[in-house]
């Protein structure tokens, strides 16, 4: 009974166990907990935002914190997912290495089976009936007690490993309704946050035209200058301007804290400016190449992920569109101006969600990344100078 029952789980856990995209428990471990951390951040990111768009009372400030409020929402499903992924991959893991156990432990109790029915097939009778039947009969029967307990001792550890494996294929079905409900609740979120964009889009016809002039000067800019480093200068300059400006009927404008400073790193010298705005990664995914790295011969100047398909991208902080649109060499790109000389840049932007002159609080949703195995690179500057956008998040 125990050897098709063995038989069977092996055929199963053969049929669920691929090949395991972690080779080692620490590699498994170290996604997991990467992945339960970005879900705790954009669980809390959320909470914190819905509580922010309850408190607004101006309807255009309480639908663009409503939208930033989805677009965490959506993070943290997409986190949701990775976790349950993560999970699941881990599990086949298990499975492999529990199958090679099992085929381990099989074999000598498979042949010591074959061993004992091939003895049970001998009648009682016909040994009866042979001389020196009694002392056969007497060693079979010493060779049955000696040989149980051990199919005992042997097939007890068998059974716990199928008993595990029991464990992890419930294990895996609570991952796989996990990832669909995760699923699910993705779908339900970009709808809202799709009603949400369609209701902004409409509140904003009335500053069409001045966003449209605006749009077609960072597009001339863009054509003008011959590196992506000259474009954010060019609307940097451009940005200072318009608030100079802006700011001249009005009261000065309080300056910036002093009491903090930051580290900014370029072609290894270091330098201090002010405290720098509250700054959030606009997506999570694995590390490609970070601040300063050499790629080819270049220095990166800021830092490159993988996130999965289709990721949710966010605004890092408050500011404005200086430049959405594609830019040779970047794919889609997206320029945020900030206050004090700061300005974001995310590239390679697989579908943009935001245009020219549009104001974004922290969090507003920018676009998604693109389709199959996306990259995005992530730049920070003040004054025109890179800093390394892990240290603002580390503050």
């Amino acid at each position: 009974m125990l050897l098709p029952l063995a038989i069977l789980c092996l055929a199963g856990l053969q049929g669920l166990a691929q090949d395991a995209p972690f080779e080692t428990p620490d590699q498994a471990g170290a996604a997991l907990r990467t992945a339960t951390r970005a879900l705790t951040e954009a669980r809390q990111r959320g909470d914190a935002l819905e509580e922010e768009a309850r408190r607004a009372t101006a309807a255009a400030d309480r639908t663009a914190r409503e939208a930033a409020a989805v677009a965490a929402r959506i993070q943290q499903s997409e986190a949701e997912i990775t976790l349950a992924q993560t999970q699941i991959r881990e599990v086949d893991r298990q499975r492999a290495a529990l199958r090679l156990r099992i085929a381990a432990r099989q074999e000598p109790v498979v042949r010591l089976t074959a061993a004992l029915q091939l003895m049970s097939r001998r009648p009682l009778v016909f040994s009866l009936m042979r001389a020196e039947s009694l002392r056969e009969t007497v060693y079979l029967r010493a060779v049955l007690e000696t040989m149980l307990p051990e199919v005992q001792r042997r097939t007890a550890g068998l059974r716990s490993e199928i008993i595990r494996g029991r464990q992890l294929q419930d294990k895996a079905q609570r991952a796989a309704n996990s990832l669909k409900k995760s699923e699910e609740a993705l779908d339900l979120r970009r709808q809202q946050l799709a009603a949400l964009e369609s209701r902004q889009r409409i509140a904003s016809r009335s500053a069409q035209g001045v966003a449209s002039r605006e749009a077609d000067r960072a597009l001339a800019l863009a054509e003008d200058t011959r590196d992506i480093a000259a474009l954010m200068e060019r609307l940097r300059a451009d940005g200072a301007l318009r608030s100079e400006l802006a700011a001249l009927p009005g009261p000065v404008p309080r300056p910036d804290r002093q009491s903090s400073m930051l580290v900014i790193e370029e072609a290894g010298t270091t330098s201090t400016v002010g405290a720098g705005p509250l700054w959030i990664m606009p997506l999570s995914g694995r590390i490609v190449s970070g601040f300063g790295d050499l790629i080819g011969n270049v220095r990166s100047t800021g830092v490159t992920l993988a996130p999965a398909a289709g990721a949710q991208i966010v605004a890092p902080a408050a500011g404005r569109i200086a430049f959405a649109g594609d830019y040779r060499g970047y794919g889609r790109i997206v320029i945020i101006d900030h206050d004090g000389g700061w300005t974001s840049l995310i590239t390679n932007l697989g579908r943009l969600d935001v245009t020219v002159a549009e104001r974004v609080v922290q969090g507003s949703p920018l676009g998604l990344a693109g389709p199959g195995r996306p990259t995005v690179t992530i730049e920070l500057r003040k004054d025109g100078i890179p800093v390394n956008p892990l240290n603002m998040i580390a503050r």
